[in-house]
């Protein structure tokens, strides 16, 4: 969206509407955006996030990232509070195509990281070499565009409350009702839902509605 400025001399020149809204550059607040988003996600997969962190402010970020943040300095590595031996690391591509040569040099970066998992959010292509060059890493590796992150799915108006159960908890799910796992309404491992928790086949996922005619309503959906 654009909108004709009579301000520098009321040239006519267009100005996108977002530097009227957000003050600093349209690219630092994507940063702070899709940052924000992937702290709450991994907090939310139980990983242990400083609220520091999530609290955040747009005007905070400039100061400690400036307007043309390295992307260096954006990376993020935490561990899971259940088992602070296994850790993440989220990484910000840069702007070029992502080829193999990249992917492996990034491998050699991070070898040293003893990492159970990484995520890499993007800004660019990456080429099917690539892709294909991420399965030598020995561990799950994540790959979201940078544009699915700059809102939270699960904060959607229309959102339902999520619970991913643990594998207790299916267990009894399933004997209550005597269920097996295609008897479930299915998911699929590319759903917005199942990225943003980092869901596998076999997961099960329990969405509860609240209002309307019923006070409650609770469904159940696999991974497949």
């Amino acid at each position: 969206m654009a909108a004709i400025t009579g301000g520098n001399g009321g040239d006519g020149r267009l100005e996108c509407m977002t530097s009227f809204v957000f003050k600093g550059s349209v690219q630092s607040y994507r940063y702070y955006l899709s940052r924000r988003t992937v702290l709450e996600m991994l907090r939310d997969r139980g990983y242990d996030v400083a609220d520091a962190e999530l609290i955040r402010s747009q005007t905070e970020f400039r100061a400690v990232f400036g307007e043309d943040p390295d992307l260096e300095r954006l990376r993020i590595r935490v561990s899971l509070r259940s088992d602070p031996r296994k850790k993440i690391l989220v990484i910000f591509m840069g702007t070029n195509v992502i080829t193999k040569p990249s992917i492996r040099a990034l491998r050699g970066q991070i070898l040293h990281e003893q990492l159970h998992g990484l995520i890499l959010i993007l800004q660019s292509k990456m080429n099917a070499f690539a892709r294909k060059e991420l399965q030598t890493f020995g561990f799950k590796v994540e790959i979201f565009q940078i544009t699915d992150l700059l809102s939270n799915v699960t904060k959607h108006l229309l959102m339902p409350k999520v619970e991913v159960l643990t594998a207790e908890e299916k267990i009894m799910l399933m004997k209550k009702y005597k269920l097996e796992d295609k008897q479930l309404p299915q998911m699929l491992a590319t759903d917005a839902v199942a990225r943003y928790y980092g869901l596998e086949k076999g997961n099960v996922v329990k969405f509860s509605y609240a209002g309307g005619l019923a006070d409650s309503i609770e469904t159940y959906r696999n991974v497949a």
